[in-house]
């Protein structure tokens, strides 16, 4: 057996040891996991991970290698990734590159051979913690003492939202859709785009006034890292907006207008995250396969009185996933509806968003 030339210490004072692969760099972050099968180049190229390690559950990982197009964003900020084996030679006709020469590319620890089984476990029933990457032979001590004093940051939507706005745009288009960047996948912009929605792509901190020079058909939040309550020019943008423009939130945009509309958000424990969390839409009683990514979510008792209207839940806690304003025609969702790959049972959403638009324009 060979030597282990990295490990992992969590906060608790666990440890596991492994190999490294990507950058050869010590890293502390928050340990989170992930139930894929599947995904795992859009999971590191998902800006909702940033600082985050990802360990994930299913045992194989990089057997298909990375494409081009698959990215949900051009420069990944993930913190690392923790699997419990690592497939450095591919079998993929479309792969452009291995899992570990895109981490090494854009400076991202991780590391092979860990008991990812036992580690979801402490996840699990400790919730959430800082966990640091580090070479085998540091000792535990001196890792543990760096790691507590390490202070998470808080500033990632300021970092992986956009500085200048920038367009996609699709033939015989319908719609104009403004996007606030709090960390956007590509995928959602594919998907209004196929939808036929010009997209601008605006930075997170654009002005009320800015925004709406664009004359847009309609205004999109997106998906993002970290807690909704950091991201105030956000909120209180959709305080001025709300009732002049049709809006759609998704993930932290989800929680963002909840914010806005006077509700609370709270810390899970370990959060969600992961392509296989059923969810129930109350208007039809159908039951949604979703793909999830976030950490926080919102408070259901909060809702009352604040003219947000419950339209989904977790069938597995019983969070919100879910919820409108018919009168000022908005609605958001916490899961992804633009799932890469898959599911795809929420993919009417981006419909009703059409529609929506639609009917403001004809009002």
């Amino acid at each position: 057996m060979k030597p282990f030339t990295k490990k992992i210490v969590l906060e608790n004072g666990e440890e596991f040891y492994g190999y490294g692969f990507g950058a050869d760099r010590e890293a502390v972050n928050e340990i989170v996991f992930n139930t894929s099968m599947v995904g795992y180049q859009e999971i590191l190229s998902d800006p909702s991970y940033t600082d985050q390690m990802v360990v994930m559950t299913y045992p194989l990982i990089g057997n298909y290698g990375t494409a081009e197009e698959d990215y949900e964003t051009k420069f990944p900020t993930i913190g690392g990734m923790i699997v419990r084996e690592y497939n450095d030679t591919p079998s993929n006709f479309r792969y452009t590159k291995t899992l570990a020469e895109v981490f090494e590319e854009h400076g991202i620890p991780a590391i092979w051979g860990i008991d990812t089984r036992r580690l979801v476990r402490i996840i699990r029933d400790e919730g959430s913690q800082k966990v640091m990457i580090a070479s085998a032979a540091t000792p535990a001590a001196e890792a543990l003492a760096r790691l507590r004093a390490y202070e998470l940051p808080r500033d990632m939507v300021r970092r992986v939202s956009c500085k200048k706005r920038w367009f996609s745009r699709t033939a015989n288009h319908r719609y104009d859709v403004v996007a606030i960047d709090c960390g956007i996948k590509y995928n959602i912009i594919r998907k209004l785009n196929e939808k036929g929605c010009n997209v601008t792509v605006v930075p997170y901190d654009i002005s009320v006034e800015e925004l709406l020079a664009f004359r847009p058909d309609g205004v999109f939040l997106s998906n993002g890292p970290g807690d909704p309550a950091d991201v105030a020019p956000v909120v209180e943008k959709v305080r001025a907006l709300r009732g002049r423009v049709p809006m759609f939130g998704i993930c932290l945009g989800h929680q963002m207008i909840a914010l806005a509309y006077g509700a609370r958000t709270f810390k899970m424990k370990f959060g969600h995250r992961g392509g296989n969390h059923p969810v129930k839409c109350l208007e039809t009683g159908r039951i949604e396969i979703t793909s999830q990514n976030h950490s926080y979510a919102v408070d259901r008792q909060s809702l009352g009185g604040t003219g947000l209207r419950l339209t989904h839940v977790n069938l597995l806690d019983d969070t919100v996933e879910g919820m409108e304003c018919p009168e000022d025609r908005l609605f958001s969702v916490q899961y992804h509806p633009e799932s890469a790959p898959g599911p795809q049972d929420s993919a009417y959403l981006f419909d009703k968003f059409i529609q929506m638009m639609e009917e403001h324009r004809n009002a």
